[in-house]
């Protein structure tokens, strides 16, 4: 069977908790292996969050190309959660792939079957329970997460640090002050340079992949990534 990886990260903080796109991409890539698939391709969405729909989501997007024009027959993931937090989003990536004759594999727990209600020896339902209420837990710890990183953007704001997340591209955080990377402010100016240029944003990510300036937290650059960026220089 021919396949399409998915991978995707929200913050670098899942890098930290074995999340991150690597140890995503190398799990796909042996679960292909050991199965006898053809892997295609690998799409990444870098920094989105999950409970971002399809299309604000370009890797998402572009992995369900492939499914449409019949150069891939399955999805896969390391986990159902990476598709999405959201219950409902994650739904309805799924209703997606399977419209389009699709698979949906996950690394950790096999084939995400659709349930067929046409056979009714078919445990389906109880799969499609099961499956939605690991969703629901899924959401629920997102936002524990959200309300965690509240408490402590709140706790350090009053102490007079950085209180605002993951710092932006081209800074990382020291003691709580913000200090620039001088490979990524090389990397901004340089964004700063084409987008001047009149360079679109598809043509910055092809010509920064090129050259060897890598996204933070990722390999490739998006557009969508570029227009964040691009709106605070």
């Amino acid at each position: 069977m021919k396949i399409v990886g998915y991978v995707r990260v929200s913050t670098n903080r899942q890098a930290e908790r074995g999340l991150g796109l690597p140890v995503q991409r190398k799990a796909i890539k042996d679960c292909a292996k050991a199965n006898g698939h053809r892997l295609v391709d690998i799409h990444e969405d870098a920094g989105i969050s999950g409970s971002n729909g399809i299309d604000d989501r370009e890797g998402l997007a572009d992995a369900l190309n492939l499914l449409h024009d019949g150069q891939a027959d399955g999805l896969v993931v390391l986990r159902v959660d990476r598709l999405a937090r959201d219950l409902m989003i994650q739904e309805a990536v799924l209703a997606k792939v399977w419209d389009l004759g699709g698979s949906v594999y996950t690394v950790e727990t096999g084939e995400v079957r659709r349930e067929d209600a046409n056979d009714l020896d078919d445990d389906g339902p109880y799969r499609t329970a099961m499956r939605q209420i690991m969703g629901t837990f899924s959401e629920l710890e997102k936002k524990l997460i959200v309300r965690r990183l509240k408490a402590g953007r709140k706790a350090k704001a009053a102490q007079g640090g950085y209180a605002y997340g993951s710092p932006p591209f081209g800074w990382h955080s020291v003691d709580g002050k913000l200090v620039p990377v001088p490979e990524q402010q090389a990397t901004l100016a340089r964004i700063r340079e084409l987008h001047s240029s009149g360079h679109s944003l598809r043509s910055i990510a092809v010509t920064l992949t090129a050259e060897g300036r890598p996204p933070q937290g990722g390999d490739t650059w998006h557009p969508a990534t570029l227009a964040k960026i691009i709106a605070r220089l």
